[in-house]
C-alpha cells in the first residue's frame, strides 16, 4: 500500500517502547542486574497465582482469562536472588540511579516531569512476576519527537520493573528465571499519531537512538521490545506485543492492516450469509474407528457447527495464517493442541465418510463449516467454547485483543486487551519527588556521529558504527589516549566482530586490554598484529598486552629488517617483476607480510616494496 492507501483505510498506530536500563542494581532491591544461565540456578521456587480485585472491586478481563488456565509457576533462583525477588520481603525504595536515567530520557524527549511519582501495582498473572503484579511509576508526560511525516506525541514515560524470563513451558506449567526480574525498565508511549508503517518504524528508530544516547541502557537481544497499537477504520485497536527487531515494525503494521481488512471482508460475507454459531456437540463416537493419530489418541472430540462459514475458515488473513488459525489460537489458550475444520478436511487421517457423518451429527449443511477439538474431556470442552466465542466475534468484525508478534512479521492471539481494573497503588513503597534540575541532557548519538566525521576524519559508515556501537565509550577513551581514530574504530567495530564470528570469547577482553594493545601499535607492535594479540588476550585474559605480543612473537622489527626482507622477496621473484612490473605488487606484498609474520607495519612494507619493484623495471 502507499501512504495514500493507508490514509484511505484510516490507519492509526502508536508505539510502546520497553527498554532495560544498565544500572548496577535492580529497581526495588540491591541485587545485581547481571543475566545468568539457567543451568547455574541454585534452587527453585514454586507459586500459584490468581487475579485480585481492584480498589473498585473489579477484576481485569485479561487477568481473569489468564487465571482460567491452571498452571504451576516455577522460578529459578541464583546465589544472588534475594527475598524481594521471591516476594518474601517487601520491596525497598526505588533505585535512584534508575530514576536519574529516566529523567535524562525525559529531557531528551522534551517531557514534563511529574511533581511526585507514585508507585503502582499492575496485575500480571501469567507467572512473569512472583508477586502477581508489576510495579510501575509515571515519571513524565507530554513530550514530542520529529519524523519525516510530522511530529509524534510522547504521551508518557514510566519507570517499572522488568518481568522474569520465560525458560520453558510444559502442560504442567511454566518455568521462569529470576535473574531478569526487577531490572529497571522504562516504558515510553506515543500518541496515536503514526499513519504509515514507515513512520512507525522511523519513530521507533528515533526513540532507540535517544535511549542509547544516555549510555545507560542495556544492549542485546531482548533488552528492548517494541509494542505496536494498530487500528483501521471500522476495525479495532489491537496491541501487538514483543516486536524484537526494529526492522520488523513496518512489516508487522502492514500485516495487521491486511489482517483487519480481511476480517472485515469475512464479517461482511458472514453477515450476507446470515451466519451463526451453534452449540458445541460431543462428536467422540464419530471418530471411534478413525485412522487419524491425533484424534484416535484423544479422550474426547468436541465439535461446533459454524453456519455460513464454509470456505471462510480456511481463508488466509496473514501470510501462512488463516481464520482457522485464529480459532486454533483460542483453543490452544485453553490447553488444546489446536483444531481441525472442514475447510481442510478430509486430511490428516480423517476420511470423507467421517466428515459427512460429522456434518450430520452437528446438523451442518453444505454451506456450513465445522470446527472440532480432540483432547482430554475437560480441555476439549473449554477449548471448543473458546473456538465458538472467537467464531461469533468473526461475524461482528475485528475483536480488540492483545497479540504476540512472530518473527515472520505476523501475529498470534495472546489475550484480551487489559483494562484500568488491573492498576492499583503500591502501599509498600513511598512516593518520590523527581528532581530534573541536576540532570544533564546527554549528547545525541547523531551529533557524535557528525563529530567523528568532521573532527576525527572517520569514514561516515565507520563513524555511524562507532557512535551506535556498544564500545563507543572505549573509542572515546582511545581518542583521549592519542590513538589513531581510524585504527581504534576499525579495531572496535571490525576486528572484534570478526573474532566473535570465529567464536573467540571477545567478552573476556577488558577496556584495558583494548586500550593498551592499541597504544602499543607503532611502539613495538605492527597494526597487522592487533588481531593476533587480541585473540590471545581473549583466550587468556590474565595476560598483559606486552606478554601477548611476546608470546605471539610479534615484537616489532626496525626499518632495516623490513628492507632486507623485502629485497630478499624481490630478488626471488625478479623474473615475475620484469614480466609484470607493478602488476606483481599484490602477490609480492602478501609474500613480504608473510615473511615478516605481522611484525612490520603494512604501510612501511608497501612503500619499500614499491621502491624495490621500480628499481627493477
Amino acid at each position: 500500500m502507499t501512504a495514500r492507501d493507508y490514509e484511505d483505510v484510516g490507519l492509526v498506530a502508536g508505539l510502546e517502547i520497553h527498554q532495560q536500563l544498565d544500572t548496577d542494581t535492580k529497581l526495588f532491591c540491591e541485587c545485581p542486574t547481571l543475566r545468568r544461565e539457567p543451568q547455574t540456578a541454585t534452587r527453585e521456587v514454586t507459586r500459584y497465582l490468581h487475579p485480585t480485585r481492584s480498589e473498585l472491586g473489579e477484576i481485569d478481563e485479561a487477568a481473569l482469562e489468564e487465571s482460567r488456565i491452571e498452571r504451576t509457576f516455577t522460578y529459578l533462583a541464583y546465589d544472588t536472588t534475594c527475598l524481594v525477588e521471591e516476594d518474601d520481603e517487601p520491596p525497598h525504595r526505588i533505585d535512584r540511579e534508575a530514576l536519574s536515567v529516566s529523567l535524562e530520557i525525559a529531557q531528551l524527549l522534551d517531557m514534563n516531569v511529574v511533581d511526585q511519582a507514585h508507585i503502582m501495582r499492575k496485575i500480571v498473572v501469567d507467572g512473569s512476576n512472583t508477586s502477581g503484579f508489576q510495579r510501575t511509576a509515571l515519571i513524565a508526560t507530554d513530550g514530542e519527537i520529529e519524523t519525516d511525516d510530522g511530529p509524534v506525541e510522547i504521551t508518557d514515560l514510566l519507570l517499572e520493573e522488568e518481568s522474569a524470563q520465560r525458560v520453558e513451558e510444559t502442560e504442567q506449567g511454566v518455568t521462569y528465571s529470576l535473574d531478569r526480574l526487577g531490572i529497571p525498565l522504562v516504558e515510553i508511549g506515543t500518541g496515536p499519531d503514526l499513519r504509515t508503517p514507515e513512520q512507525a518504524q522511523e519513530a521507533a528508530a528515533t526513540l532507540g537512538m535517544l535511549l542509547r544516547s544516555t549510555g545507560s541502557v542495556k544492549r542485546g537481544l531482548g533488552t528492548i521490545r517494541q509494542d505496536v497499537n494498530v487500528s483501521i477504520e471500522d476495525g479495532a485497536r489491537v496491541e501487538l506485543k514483543g516486536v524484537q527487531s526494529l526492522d520488523e515494525i513496518a512489516a508487522i503494521v502492514e500485516h495487521e492492516v491486511d489482517r483487519q481488512l480481511e476480517l472485515l471482508d469475512i464479517s461482511e460475507t458472514l453477515t450476507e450469509r446470515d451466519a451463526g454459531v451453534g452449540d458445541p456437540v460431543d462428536a467422540t463416537d464419530v471418530f471411534a474407528d478413525t485412522d487419524s493419530g491425533v484424534i484416535a489418541g484423544a479422550e474426547s472430540v468436541m465439535a461446533v457447527p459454524l453456519s455460513g462459514f464454509d470456505g471462510l475458515v480456511g481463508r488466509e488473513i496473514q501470510p501462512d495464517r488463516r481464520l482457522g488459525t485464529e480459532l486454533s489460537d483460542h483453543a490452544k489458550r485453553s490447553g488444546a493442541g489446536g483444531i481441525f475444520h472442514t475447510d481442510e478436511l478430509p486430511a490428516y487421517g480423517v476420511t470423507q465418510t467421517e466428515v459427512d457423518t460429522l456434518r450430520e451429527t452437528v446438523g451442518a449443511g453444505d454451506h456450513d463449516a465445522v470446527a472440532l477439538v480432540a483432547a482430554d474431556e475437560a480441555v476439549a470442552t473449554g477449548a471448543i467454547e473458546a473456538v465458538a466465542d472467537r467464531a461469533r466475534a468473526a461475524i461482528e468484525g475485528v475483536p480488540e485483543e492483545t497479540r504476540g508478534a512472530t518473527t515472520e512479521g505476523t501475529s498470534e492471539y495472546l489475550r484480551p486487551l487489559p483494562g484500568a481494573a488491573r492498576m492499583y497503588p503500591e502501599t509498600d513503597v513511598p512516593p518520590v519527588e523527581p528532581d530534573p534540575s541536576g540532570v544533564e541532557t546527554p549528547e545525541l548519538l547523531t551529533q557524535r556521529e557528525e563529530q567523528y566525521v568532521s573532527e576525527l576524519g572517520l569514514d561516515p559508515t565507520l563513524a555511524e558504527q562507532v557512535a551506535y556501537g556498544r564500545r563507543m565509550a572505549t573509542f572515546e577513551r582511545a581518542i583521549e589516549a592519542g590513538i589513531d581514530p581510524t585504527l581504534a574504530a576499525r579495531t572496535l567495530e571490525g576486528t572484534l566482530t570478526e573474532l566473535r564470528r570465529d567464536d573467540v570469547p571477545v567478552e573476556n577482553l577488558t577496556e584495558e586490554h583494548l586500550i593498551t594493545t592499541l597504544e602499543l601499535v607503532g611502539d613495538g607492535l605492527a597494526k597487522e598484529g592487533v588481531t593476533t594479540v587480541l585473540r590471545l588476550l581473549a583466550t587468556d585474559p590474565d595476560l598483559s598486552a606486552e606478554q601477548a605480543i611476546e608470546e605471539a612473537g610479534l615484537a616489532g622489527v626496525d626499518e632495516g629488517t623490513v628492507r632486507s626482507t623485502v629485497v630478499e622477496v624481490v630478488d626471488r621473484n625478479e623474473a615475475q617483476i620484469r614480466s609484470e612490473g607493478m602488476g606483481a605488487f599484490s602477490a609480492l606484498m602478501g609474500e613480504c607480510m608473510g615473511a615478516l609474520r605481522g611484525k612490520a607495519d603494512g604501510e612501511l612494507v608497501s612503500t619499500v616494496l614499491r621502491e624495490e619493484i621500480q628499481k627493477r623495471t
